[in-house]
């Protein structure tokens, strides 16, 4: 999948690794900005039981 999307960019290497940085940065936006947010409550990170002893 990766050598796909390396071939399919355009430019020179220095082109295509900027452009995949870009990219990168897109993703890990849409991540942190909808996907984590809509998937928070649906996860069990804040079912935590500690006993007061």
């Amino acid at each position: 999948m990766y050598g796909w999307i390396w071939r399919h960019l355009p430019g020179n290497a220095w082109l295509k690794a900027l452009i995949s940085l870009v990219l990168v940065l897109a993703v890990v936006y849409v991540l942190f900005q909808y996907v984590f947010p809509w998937a928070e409550p649906l996860l069990p990170f804040n079912d935590v039981t500690v006993d007061n002893q």
